[in-house]
């Protein structure tokens, strides 16, 4: 059964995980959800991530959760763009997320990066996410 979703699929694994208090969740690998873990770990929402290679060609991301005072970093994670709607934006009209504390997650020209990144670039692209 092929997925329609990869990356709604790995950003409700995290959100699960976070609901039951693990430390580490895997997901499958791909470069994209690579990408966006990259962004995650640059603004502080994730410890870190890790490629695991299995035989036969499989790999898994393990991603390791950020919790301060028992609760997670991440108190709301949802997925703007989806296969049915994608939702794309210029750089003037990028959204915020909770007046700045939170972050736009983007797939533009220039890769994938923070809102705050693609203001500077000066480029746009389509939201794959938000992250508060």
């Amino acid at each position: 059964m092929t997925m329609t979703d990869p990356l709604g699929d790995m950003l409700t694994r995290i959100r699960n995980a976070q609901m039951r208090s693990k430390t580490k969740v895997a997901t499958p690998a791909s470069r994209l959800r690579a990408c966006v873990l990259d962004v995650l770990q640059e603004e502080g929402f994730i410890r870190g991530y890790a490629r695991v290679d299995y035989d036969g060609g499989k790999s898994e991301l393990e991603i390791e959760l950020k919790y301060y005072d028992g609760q997670p970093v991440i108190r709301k994670l949802q997925r703007v763009s989806k296969p049915g709607r994608r939702v794309y934006s210029s750089v003037r009209d990028l959204p915020t997320v909770a007046n700045g504390l939170g972050v736009s997650i983007l797939s533009t020209s220039k890769g994938v990066m923070s809102d705050a990144r693609a203001r500077v670039e000066n480029v746009g692209g389509e939201v794959l996410c938000s992250v508060f």
